[in-house]
């Protein structure tokens, strides 16, 4: 067991920045959500992105 974790977190740590895929998932969900609201939907959504975006630049 203790090894399939190591293996595990090896991978994750392989694939790229984890903590900032930590943060921006949620966001990029919250995003696509309040898509839906028809008037200021598609501006919130895109300033959200944005700022994923960014967050994930970050070299962490």
């Amino acid at each position: 067991m203790n090894k399939v974790v190591a293996l595990v977190l090896f991978a994750c740590y392989l694939s790229g920045c984890v903590m900032t895929k930590v943060l921006t998932v949620p966001m990029r969900v919250t995003g696509s959500v309040i898509s839906v609201v028809p008037v200021i939907g598609d501006g919130v959504e895109d300033v959200i992105g944005q700022s994923a975006d960014l967050i994930d630049a970050i070299p962490i």
